[in-house]
């Protein structure tokens, strides 16, 4: 099929990360209290983030869920790792691989329309999420890449938290891009968790590495997953939760309270601190809207200090996220580094 466009043409303006320290909306934020709807509901989730960076005794747990790096938020992640508003992140496979990783490598998303054929652009070996346009090409190298790391290995069992941090010190080793959600993490010691981590492009690398390796391999283990998470709440019984969307990562996060129980800690505290920015109706039932008041009946979610935010994450996570850090109670926290916590747990096992 003749388009009369270029590959070129459709990958040549790229996304650009947003900086949340480049504007004070404190003042924007405290008026939106006094009004109604989301902005009132946004308001007083920017004040409960900002009630987690007070609180030095609460880890503050990050769910990614949804194209968010691809939509030019990365930067204000980057951000809140830096500033240690945020020591554990739970996310989608996509967010953390497919484009953070692929991002570090070199390569970027870039804008476009989805109003376009895009058959045209299966031709062209062009992916698109909405209005934003991926090269195939580079996410197969970003794919490869992972399988590279994986041979690399001693073959064995290990959670997606290894495995990332794995792909951080590839980043080093390699003098990739730094400007990394991945490998800020690897260097605060942040440990990220894509529970299903197979469901991007790391599943890809994966699986050649695994068909190629019949015999000794790496397998991701997402019960250890589960499992290290959980340990992290019996450390440090104090946590909120700063849920952008829903799915596996909220359920994931919210189950290591239950988990805690079963193993036998049965005064381990609900999350003190719930904020979730979702787009997702409850009426259906389903996980990715329902509301932390729900949660809070399955013994996960304190109700004192929760709220939804029902609006798209690219608005309203630089906005919560953004109030937080310019009110700066994040200074004076300090590094958990929990990853170093449960490589010392992995040892002594």
């Amino acid at each position: 099929m003749e388009s009369g466009v270029r590959k070129e043409e459709l990958l040549s303006e790229p996304v650009r990360h947003i900086d949340i320290k480049q504007l004070n909306i404190v003042p924007l934020i405290d008026q939106m209290a006094d009004t109604a709807f989301q902005a009132r509901n946004l308001a007083r989730a920017a004040s409960i983030l900002d009630l987690m960076q007070q609180d030095k005794e609460c880890a503050v747990i990050l769910t990614l869920a949804g194209s968010l790096v691809s939509a030019g938020l990365k930067q204000v992640i980057i951000d809140m790792l830096e500033s240690n508003m945020v020591d554990v992140i739970v996310s989608t496979g996509a967010n953390i691989v497919d484009q953070d990783f692929f991002e570090a490598l070199g390569f970027r998303h870039y804008k476009g329309t989805p109003f376009i054929d895009d058959t045209i652009l299966r031709e062209m070996q062009v992916d698109r999420i909405y209005d934003t346009y991926i090269d195939e090409d580079d996410l197969r190298i970003c794919d490869d890449t992972t399988a590279i790391i994986a041979n690399s290995m001693k073959p064995g069992a290990y959670s997606s938290r290894e495995f990332i941090v794995e792909m951080g010190r590839y980043i080093e080793a390699n003098n990739h891009d730094r400007n990394s959600i991945v490998y800020k993490a690897y260097e605060k010691g942040v440990p990220i968790f894509c529970p299903a981590f197979s469901d991007c492009s790391a599943g890809f690398g994966l699986v050649h590495h695994q068909w190629n390796n019949p015999d000794k391999h790496v397998s991701i283990d997402s019960v250890k997953d589960f499992r290290e998470l959980t340990r992290i709440k019996i450390e440090n019984d104090r946590t909120g939760i700063f849920m952008i969307g829903g799915g596996v990562p909220k359920n994931f996060t919210q189950d290591i309270v239950v988990a805690a129980e079963v193993l036998g800690y049965e005064d381990v505290s609900m999350h003190t601190y719930a904020v979730q920015i979702t787009v997702a109706d409850e009426r259906d039932g389903a996980l990715s809207g329902s509301t932390l008041k729900e949660a809070s009946s399955w013994g996960k979610v304190d109700t004192a200090l929760e709220q939804m935010v029902f609006a798209e994450a690219t608005i309203a996570l630089p906005l919560v996220a953004g109030y937080a850090y310019h009110k700066r109670n994040w200074e004076g926290r300090q590094e958990r580094n929990f990853n170093a916590m449960l490589d010392r747990q992995q040892v002594n096992a």
